[in-house]
């Protein structure tokens, strides 16, 4: 048997967790989907993710949210993130930043351990090892979990690739998030480890990663600070469905996923 899971990739702003709000529960059911998964960190407004934003996509069909470097842009889900353990947060930020980096779920019926780390190429004020960061997840929950899930919250495709076979015969399904651009490279790491570069955005199609074009454009031609709204118009919905084999916690098989318009 196969348990079927689907990745949403960063998740830009309103009108994108709207379009999650109106159509995943007809994902869910058209691709006979066991559990979804979605990078949260961008969704709510202007950057971030809030306790009404979480709780409208958990409502909509998500089961585990995961963020990156803007997770912490709202102190007011600070106290959130402590108490609910369907969302992550990077593993390699300090241990006594809000919320949890790891977190085991019942999806379905299975154990899923679900784990976040950031990279640290090109970051400003990188974090700690993410490498370190995932050994120590998979021995403190060793035994507790049926299969396991990556999102690596990085910049450089290379970082996401070696933290990837590195762990390819540990972690079930492995994908990257961040910059918001899907990547063509869906495959099976060392027979075992379902993975793919970037899962792309949920964002607004006519757009630079889900913000307004002019804004960005501004910005890199003048140097000047540019307020980044996010863009409207039609959302596409980026992603990929993870088959994982549940006799043997390894990855199965891992496709690309483009949405657009309300799914029948």
């Amino acid at each position: 048997m196969s348990f079927k899971l689907l990745a949403i990739g960063d998740i830009v702003g309103p009108n994108a967790v709207e379009y999650i709000r109106k159509n995943l529960w007809a994902i869910r059911k058209k691709y006979k989907l066991d559990g979804v998964i979605a990078n949260g960190e961008n969704a709510s407004e202007p950057n971030g993710i809030d306790r009404q934003t979480a709780e409208t996509l958990f409502a909509s069909g998500v089961d585990a949210i995961t963020t990156g470097n803007h997770v912490f842009r709202k102190n007011t889900v600070f106290r959130y993130l402590d108490d609910e353990k369907r969302i992550v947060r990077p593993l390699n930020f300090p241990s006594s930043n809000p919320g949890h980096g790891d977190t085991l779920i019942n999806i379905n019926g299975y154990r899923v351990l679900i784990m976040n780390v950031m990279g640290q190429v090109y970051f400003d004020n990188p974090p700690n090892c993410p490498f370190e960061a995932v050994e120590k997840s998979l021995s403190r929950n060793a035994g507790a979990y049926d299969f396991s899930v990556l999102d690596i919250h990085a910049e450089a495709t290379g970082e996401k690739k070696a933290i990837a076979y590195h762990f390819a015969d540990r972690v079930s399904a492995i994908f990257g998030t961040h910059t918001h651009v899907q990547t063509n490279d869906a495959q099976i790491l060392d027979g075992s480890c379902a993975y793919i570069t970037d899962l792309g955005m949920c964002g607004a199609l006519d757009s630079i990663l889900g913000v307004k074009k002019e804004a960005v454009i501004y910005k890199m031609k003048t140097k000047m600070l540019s307020k980044f709204d996010f863009a409207e118009g039609e959302i596409e919905l980026n992603g990929a469905i993870f088959e994982i084999d549940t006799t043997t916690g390894k990855g199965a098989s891992c496709e690309i996923i483009k949405l657009r318009g309300d799914i029948k």
